[in-house]
């Protein structure tokens, strides 16, 4: 997968208060991502575009997009990618 494909999976990171917990929590970061894409795809283009392995991901339908949570190995890791992104 290139970096166009999984720019075009992965919209933007989901931001609110409780996607900020969730990183601390439970080491999860939530995106809105195509309505179409599937949880390899999601898983894919994680990797490609942020070069870090996702664990686990769980999908939901939701009135502002599908959104991803996608669990990471540590808190560290998802902290990392977070502060990377843009997020904290």
């Amino acid at each position: 997968m290139n970096t166009a494909q999984a720019t075009k999976i992965i919209i933007r990171p989901y931001i609110t208060e409780k996607t900020f917990a969730l990183i601390e929590k439970d080491a999860r970061i939530c995106f809105i991502v195509d309505t179409e894409s599937n949880k390899n795809m999601i898983k894919e283009a994680i990797k490609t575009l942020y070069e870090e392995d996702a664990i686990d991901i769980n999908t939901a339908r939701t009135i502002s997009g599908k959104k991803a949570f996608v669990k990471f190995e540590t808190v560290e890791k998802a902290r990392d990618l977070a502060t990377k992104i843009g997020m904290l």
